[in-house]
């Protein structure tokens, strides 16, 4: 009988304990030590055992004498997917995608894996939450019929692992990782040392039988991947399903991939027959703009290699209690408080008895530097509760002296504009030069928030 022992592990950073610590010294979080009992010996050992494959061991090579050859792609029929993986599936790789209860990931993997499996490609759905009657009722009401396409409903790992050896399929997905177990460890579904284990299993055999995995990964109510951070570390790539439930919009963001870009983002539309892609998003996200309202701009932001345009909405309104509230959606918190105060520092405008609320418009989150200006001109212009025009977008950072620095891809960024029909950009002074803009769109370039406000506002 195998021996067993008790240690305590953290479930962000897998720091291992002897005993119970409030807080934990690898990561520093509190109440994050988790107790976990496990067999000593071959349960360890079994995700990484080599299972009747002869293992070489590898020397050491010049990194100039090793030959690079690309990666080849299997494409889906949803391009937006295809651009968060950076082109494609790659096979052998280990995708995980997490999201919120409810937001769509098991109704786009299984669509993913129709869409596979028409074109010849064998797929192999593990479902440990749904039982398979309830995965057919969802594929028929998403339209999906292929002899290509197994359903398997199982936690045990050693079942899905002889079952995967068995039907050797092209892709596996396996909904969730939180659900399986690996038998020869005493832990419970969803712990640190079972979700550990069941990773570093699926990993080996997506590396040693070139099968590309996809998993679902619950999500904290913070909104990361539940279980320990190696979890992210372990797989290949790392893919968040966003939006809010009350929307038809989803967002697929990629925050980790070893085959492409971390930038990428893809929109899709829940519809009654599933998911469906966005090809144009900035007009998605413009067409319900309100006309000659305050506190309303929009901004060219890059998602990735995609220039998005998104509107920013604000409301300033007079506090009725002794610290004004600061109140934001879609932007870091903290950022709105520093525009303000760059705003009443640099500019005059007296925001310390005002109640700020912004929000960006359709649900996307924003968090890079180019939308600065238009933050700040959306305060400023519902402050003094005058409108922008409807044509002009505004791109830029904001520097704490008030001044507007130069951004990065201005060009790709006033392209998208122009295409949308924007008459007007204002941008940062330094971007102007080395480059063609657009025939019918007008540059003003600025060089500080009030020259931004006297363009935008007037006065």
């Amino acid at each position: 009988m195998a021996k067993r022992k008790t240690k305590f592990m953290c479930q962000e950073c897998g720091y291992e304990s002897p005993k119970w610590m409030g807080k934990c010294p690898g990561c520093g979080q509190w109440n994050k030590m988790v107790e976990e009992v496990e067999s000593t010996g071959s349960a360890r050992r079994g995700a990484f055992a080599n299972t009747g494959n002869t293992s070489v061991a590898a020397k050491a090579t010049p990194i100039t004498s090793i030959e690079t050859i690309s990666e080849p792609r299997i494409t889906t029929d949803l391009n937006e997917l295809n651009r968060v993986l950076g082109g494609g599936v790659v096979r052998g790789s280990l995708v995980l995608i997490g999201g919120d209860p409810g937001i769509g990931k098991s109704t786009l993997l299984l669509q993913v894996s129709y869409q596979l499996a028409k074109k010849a490609h064998s797929v192999l759905y593990i479902s440990g939450e749904e039982s398979m009657r309830q995965t057919k009722l969802r594929a028929d009401r998403l339209g999906v019929t292929s002899d290509n396409l197994l359903v398997y409903s199982e936690t045990n790992l050693h079942e899905i692992s002889l079952t995967i050896e068995n039907s050797n399929p092209d892709f596996v997905i396996v909904d969730s990782i939180q659900t399986i177990f690996h038998p020869e460890v005493t832990s419970a579904p969803g712990s640190v040392s079972q979700v550990r284990e069941c990773t570093a299993e699926l990993m080996r055999i997506a590396k040693t039988k070139g099968i590309a995995i996809f998993i679902v990964g619950h999500v904290t109510k913070e909104g990361s991947i539940a279980g320990p951070r190696l979890l992210e570390h372990m797989v290949d790539t790392v893919l968040y399903f966003e939006g809010e439930r009350h929307h038809t919009y989803r967002i697929l963001r990629a925050v980790k991939n070893r085959f492409g870009s971390t930038n990428e983002m893809g929109i899709f539309e829940m519809k009654e027959v599933g998911l469906e892609e966005v090809a144009n998003p900035s007009e998605i996200f413009l067409e319900e703009r309100s006309q000659g309202a305050s506190g309303s701009t929009v901004v060219a932001s890059m998602e990735g290699t995609r220039p998005v345009l998104v509107e920013i909405q604000a409301l300033i309104s007079p506090t009725s209690f002794g610290n004004p509230r600061r109140m934001a959606t879609g932007i870091d918190h903290n950022r709105v408080s520093l525009l303000m105060a760059v705003l009443e520092k640099r500019v005059g405008l007296l925001l310390a008895n005002q109640d700020a609320y912004l929000k960006v418009a359709g649900g996307v989150k924003l968090d890079e530097p180019a939308i600065d200006l238009a933050v700040a001109v959306s305060i400023a212009s519902s402050f003094r509760d005058k409108p922008t025009r409807a044509s002009d977008c505004i791109i830029g950072e904001v520097g704490l002296t008030g001044e507007v620095r130069r951004v990065s891809r201005i060009e790709q960024r006033v392209q998208e504009a122009a295409k949308l029909g924007f008459e007007r950009i204002i941008l940062p002074e330094n971007n102007l030069g080395g480059w063609t803009p657009p025939q019918g769109v007008e540059l003003i370039g600025v060089s500080s928030v009030s020259h931004a406000l006297k363009v935008t506002l007037g006065g």
